[in-house]
């Protein structure tokens, strides 16, 4: 049997420790895995020996089991009202839960933050047992609709952040390098453009900072965020290639001329919600309306001024080459699963989504 691409390497830092399925189990069928109690047992074991140490530390603890495939351990599987997916949230709770707890045993929960986000919105289209959902928003994961882009994000720091606060500033992943160097006293670098944030006025004072959110699809601008406004210059859900395949991005939720099928251009007149009203952006202010034009001046400013900065990168998603894929990661020698990977052979990545 040809392999066409590697399995699924798991690392400990940058040393391959086994791929999926084989030595870290999944159950495809009943969707059975230890996997989120290893990583658990590897981020407990880690704050505590940082803690014996007394070394400042950095986790980033990002368990994938809400990823297709959705797992969750034997003690979970089953036990919730929302299938495969909310067993995989359950145990996400849990061992959060439990983090947090070590933490205060350890007497160090008065100097650790703690953030808790996601990096997208849940995936709608994978089916009834790997679905998530976005509760009021549209659509899901890999569209620039608020199902795909708005994410839940808690801040917990006793004695810091005020238990309860709520806060309606806009933020960002990117967001969290600046307010980590912030929180750890350290200057970010000089020598580059810093896109994030520092949002610890924001956890400390419970400010507003008045910043805008770009959304992008690859290098396309798709649309832009100010305030409760929020305003698309293109629309796509996902192709038609993949929705006559019964692949949909917004399942019962398609919005006529807003969940387009085909890459729509909006540039000359914007799609313009209003997110307070409307979180589920069904209903498009009227481009007559005095309204409309307001937000239209202002937004068209803030992308002027974004796109006058704006220095492009070197795009990373344009070339596909199987040869650059997990065939041999360090550490595969000791295991056993070093894999011959395939003469280089680029080509041009063709992305229907």
């Amino acid at each position: 049997m040809v392999c066409v691409c590697p399995n699924i390497p798991v690392y400990n830092n940058s040393e391959m420790k086994g791929r999926y399925y084989e030595e870290f189990e999944i159950n495809v069928k009943t969707g059975e895995s230890n996997l989120t109690q290893i990583y658990l047992k590897e981020g407990l074991d880690f704050i505590s020996q940082q803690a014996v140490a007394q070394r400042r530390f950095f986790l980033y603890w990002a368990p994938d089991a809400t990823h297709a495939p959705v797992y969750a351990s034997k003690h979970f599987l089953g036990k919730s009202q929302r299938g495969r997916y909310g067993d995989a949230m359950m145990e996400l709770d849990d061992s959060i839960g439990q983090i947090l707890a070590h933490l205060v045993s350890l007497g160090i929960h008065n100097k650790t933050l703690v953030f808790f986000t996601s990096d997208n919105g849940a995936a709608v289209m994978s089916g009834p047992l790997q679905s998530g959902s976005n509760g009021p928003f549209l659509c899901g994961k890999e569209t620039t609709f608020e199902g795909g882009m708005r994410e839940p994000a808690i801040a917990w720091w006793p004695g810091r952040i005020p238990a309860g606060t709520v806060s309606y500033q806009l933020g960002s992943v990117m967001d969290l390098f600046t307010t980590s160097l912030s929180v750890a006293g350290v200057l970010p670098p000089d020598d580059r453009v810093i896109d994030g944030l520092d949002l610890s006025p924001v956890l400390f004072n419970n400010s507003l900072l008045d910043r805008p959110i770009f959304y992008y699809r690859g290098n396309q601008l798709m649309a832009v965020r100010i305030g409760q406004y929020k305003a698309h210059y293109w629309t796509w859900s996902n192709s038609w290639e993949e929705f006559n395949k019964g692949i949909n991005f917004c399942p019962g939720q398609e919005v006529p001329g807003v969940t387009t099928h085909t890459q729509e251009e909006h540039t000359m007149q914007p799609l313009i919600f209003h997110l307070g009203q409307d979180p589920g952006e069904r209903y498009p202010i009227s481009v007559e309306s005095k309204e409309y034009r307001d937000v239209l001046r202002r937004v068209t400013a803030v992308v002027e001024q974004h796109q006058k900065d704006l220095i492009p990168g070197m795009p990373q998603l344009n070339m596909c080459d199987l040869a650059v894929m997990n065939w041999s990661p360090p550490g595969c020698e000791q295991l056993g699963k070093c894999l011959k990977a395939p003469e280089s052979n680029p080509w041009k990545c063709d992305w229907p989504h």
